[in-house]
């Protein structure tokens, strides 16, 4: 069943994609100047404004339907794993920012190179791009795939709209305007979740018997098989500790995350701005899962309301276009563009960050800032453009299996490289070698962990272990004289001799 989108939904549409592409306009000048301003905004961002940009990016569109979704078929246990992100923000503070603002870094993988060798740095930064051109893709494709299988609207024309535009900002504002396009998109994203559950609450029968009715009698909240340990199913136990172990990643070894350090005038706006992050990463546990509860309990009072063999997980779409008001709609529609569109801009960056610094510049002495801005341009066309083939390619056949597939073997080395970061900081007796080949044999554990029935939310728990604990095993077997000087945590204050290190 799919409803028509209606002449003031594209208006409202229109008028967010235009004002999106008139944020890179704004930014497009001062971008070009030099690629620390291109990657780095010169450290001119405030900290709340970096917290927003990193909430946004880390809650995709697919977040946004998808966690809804998840409450209304089952309740809120998976919640523990945004308390996670609340419970590292400090151990990332303490631990791992200064590292980040200390060396400058425009990459995170610089640190591995600092630290251990070039082949980490290599290792971490190719895995990250090739990880992020297919997450384009995929966030591209997923809420595509939703809102067509509600409306009227023609999906490649969804497709062809979310990454052209993400390409035209990212390219002409840099990581400026992708912050600041970040933070409306962010506050779209919370107000479009708040105006849905504002709405609902109008129209459910008595709402505060029903949502004790809806927690009580039907474990919408938690049930009794929530608690406990099992290496085997959902338990808040399990789901916290693995959100931990799978969130370390995300906040000290990917890119898109850890190239907002920097973006700060000092280290004190970035310690705000992780714990500005954590703030809205709890507040999404009672927006998202609350969300989905109550709408629950609208289609429990209002079954006819729902198609026959209904899919759930287009229930929020569905929600907005047959409910919401015209106008109304288009503005939640437009904070599920933004959804995409915060995650897409800042991969796009991000990928163009690592291929710059990483490659072009750690293996080239032969370049200028503003050829290096150029290429970093160049990169997001390219990336986008692949990014946003791929899902047009499987909007058209219907073939999202096997990018899916594609991500989700790329997606074990996450663990794997947390463990490496995390031997850097906290061993010294770890080296590069040793390191990696901790990393690769604990990809290979990992692809054979899933192929059995422990709980999915372990994996990250697994790979960041096997991963530390065999790199740090098999650094006895080779001797390294490096220096690492001021690039560990017992020696943090201290100068880092970085020629040395960058260059060994």
């Amino acid at each position: 069943m799919k409803i028509e989108f209606g002449v003031f939904n594209y208006i409202v549409l229109f008028i967010y994609l235009i004002i999106m592409l008139g944020v890179g306009i704004y930014f497009s000048k001062r971008s070009g100047k030099s690629t620390d301003s291109f990657f780095k905004a010169e450290g001119r961002i405030p900290g709340w404004a970096v917290g927003v940009s990193i909430f946004a990016t880390t809650l995709s569109a697919i977040t946004f339907m998808s966690i809804p979704a998840l409450s209304y078929r089952t309740n809120w246990a998976m919640g523990f794993s945004n308390l996670a992100i609340v419970a590292i923000a400090p151990i990332v503070v303490i631990f791992f920012v200064p590292f980040f603002r200390k060396l400058k870094v425009t990459s995170a993988y610089e640190y591995l190179e600092y630290r251990f060798n070039v082949k980490m740095r290599l290792l971490g930064s190719i895995i990250f791009m090739l990880f992020h051109i297919g997450r384009v893709a995929i966030v591209i494709y997923l809420p595509t795939l939703a809102l067509e299988s509600v409306t009227n609207i023609n999906p490649v024309f969804l497709v062809i709209i979310i990454g052209l535009l993400c390409i035209a900002y990212t390219f002409l504002g840099g990581i400026e305007g992708v912050i600041w396009g970040d933070v409306i998109q962010g506050f779209l994203l919370l107000g479009g979740a708040i105006l849905i559950i504002i709405f609902l609450f109008f129209k459910i029968s008595h709402p505060e018997k029903a949502i004790v009715d809806a927690v009580v009698d039907n474990g919408k909240l938690l049930t009794s098989s929530n608690f406990g340990l099992s290496f085997f199913k959902a338990t808040i136990v399990g789901i916290f500790i693995g959100g931990i172990f799978s969130s370390l990643y995300q906040y000290i070894g990917s890119q898109d995350v850890v190239q907002r350090y920097n973006t700060t005038k000092n280290i004190a706006e970035t310690n705000k701005a992780l714990y500005v992050n954590a703030k809205l990463a709890f507040l999404v546990i009672f927006i998202f899962f609350g969300m989905g509860t109550v709408l629950y309990i609208y289609y429990r009072q209002n079954p006819s309301l729902l198609p026959g063999n209904f899919n759930i997980d287009s229930i929020v779409p569905y929600f907005i276009i047959t409910e919401m008001p015209a106008g109304v709609a288009g503005l939640i529609i437009a904070a599920i563009f933004a959804a995409a569109q915060s995650t897409i801009s800042s991969s796009l960056n991000s990928i163009s960050a690592c291929f710059v610094v990483d490659i072009r510049e750690r293996f080239s002495s032969n370049f200028t800032d503003k050829g290096s801005v150029m290429l970093a341009r160049f990169v997001i066309i390219i990336a986008g453009l692949i990014g946003t083939g791929v899902a047009l390619y499987m909007t058209v056949t219907n073939q999202a299996h096997l990018q899916i597939v594609f991500q989700s073997l790329l997606g074990l080395f996450g663990g794997p490289i947390a463990g490496a970061f995390i031997l850097g900081i906290f061993s010294k007796r770890a080296n590069g070698n040793g390191v990696l080949i901790g990393v690769i044999a604990s990809v290979i554990i990992l692809y054979f962990v899933k192929e059995t029935d422990i709980y999915f939310m372990y994996y990250g728990a697994i790979g960041v272990l096997v991963s530390a604990i065999l790199g740090y095993l098999f650094s006895f077997i080779f001797h390294d004289k490096k220096t690492i000087k001021g690039l560990t945590y017992y020696t943090v204050h201290e100068p880092v001799e970085l020629f040395e290190n960058k260059h060994k």
